[in-house]
């Protein structure tokens, strides 16, 4: 029997030898993982951080002097955090904030429909555009879940992009198709959120 004042003489060993072994198969899997490309990333799921995550990945790809593009979907009604600080740097980042809230705010389907569209017209020109690394399409999948935009031709346009480019798209209910296709998709679950224990928005968290 072992306390913490007297260790398992074997257990350094033991980890050492785990370790070993740990590693051989890792740097095997990292070495038959050599193909490069631009890779199209989903973020959904019900909980926090699709968005956050994706701006995250803004933040490292300006660390590579890469450009970015961002295009917001439904987002658009209030300045958020990530909005004020990327605008900071209008010769590295192109952010559009292309929507007009909630759609149980808005409550017109014909004109989220029409920002939608001019959302994706703009979206299409940075697919277009070899100049930027990454793209974030930030709640396109909502907008894809109400069929404001028609998600093959989003596939389809996705798919014409230049071969470096990277492109994450994020909201919950990402559609089954566009899952398909992806070449990483992280589901963010819910266990608790402070909004049900009566919080408010709150700037830096959410805004």
């Amino acid at each position: 029997m072992t306390d913490s004042t007297s260790p398992d003489p074997g257990l350094d060993e033991r980890h050492r030898e785990r370790m070993q072994r740990k590693k051989a198969i890792v740097d095997a899997k990292i070495e038959s993982a050599q193909a490069e490309g631009g890779l199209i990333l989903v973020h959904t799921g019900n909980g926090k951080g699709k968005s956050s995550s994706a701006f995250g990945m803004v933040a490292r790809a300006l660390g590579h002097g890469m450009k970015v593009g961002v295009v917001q979907f439904i987002k658009g009604a209030l300045p958020t955090g990530e909005e004020l600080f990327f605008r900071r740097f209008p010769e590295e980042v192109r952010f559009h904030a292309m929507g007009e809230g909630y759609t149980w705010n808005t409550q017109d389907r014909a004109r989220d429909v029409a920002k939608a569209q001019a959302a994706w017209a703009l979206a299409r020109e940075m697919l277009a555009d070899e100049s930027l690394g990454l793209l974030v399409f930030d709640e396109i999948n909502i907008a894809l879940k109400y069929r404001y935009l028609d998600v093959q031709q989003v596939i389809a346009d996705l798919h014409q992009r230049p071969p470096m480019q990277h492109v994450v798209l994020t909201g919950r209910a990402a559609p089954p198709e566009l899952i398909e296709v992806a070449h990483t998709v992280t589901e963010m679950g819910l266990i608790k959120h402070a909004f049900k224990q009566g919080f408010r928005a709150q700037r830096g968290i959410e805004l």
